[in-house]
């Protein structure tokens, strides 16, 4: 998601730039990357560039959050897991040293 959101970015950026630097007038044509093209297809570029760039941060925002939580929530679980093999070990040794006082000595 991340990467898409990055893609989705550059690429909008990159039209935007297109457009700014690569656009040459010619009295009324307009040639955006050598293609004819007339204003409103240029205005529309701009446009559908402008929601590129707003809906990649969109979905950049989500997938962090995403890959944040899961993060968060697998350290939970590591802490979790650490715990729950501290409280094991304690209880195997408690065992032995009870089974040790149990058995009886010849």
């Amino acid at each position: 998601m991340v990467i898409l959101g990055l893609l989705l970015v550059v690429l909008g950026g990159l039209a935007i730039a297109c457009g700014l630097f690569a656009t040459e007038i010619d009295g009324t044509k307009l040639q955006f990357l050598g293609q004819d093209i007339g204003p409103a297809a240029l205005f529309l570029i701009g446009v559908g560039s402008a929601v590129a760039i707003w809906w990649g941060l969109w979905i950049f925002k989500s997938g962090t959050k995403r890959s944040w939580a899961r993060r968060k929530e697998q350290k939970r679980l590591q802490d979790l897991s650490q715990k729950l093999d501290s409280v094991d070990e304690q209880r195997r040794m408690d065992v032995d040293e009870h089974e040790e006082k149990d058995r009886p000595s010849l």
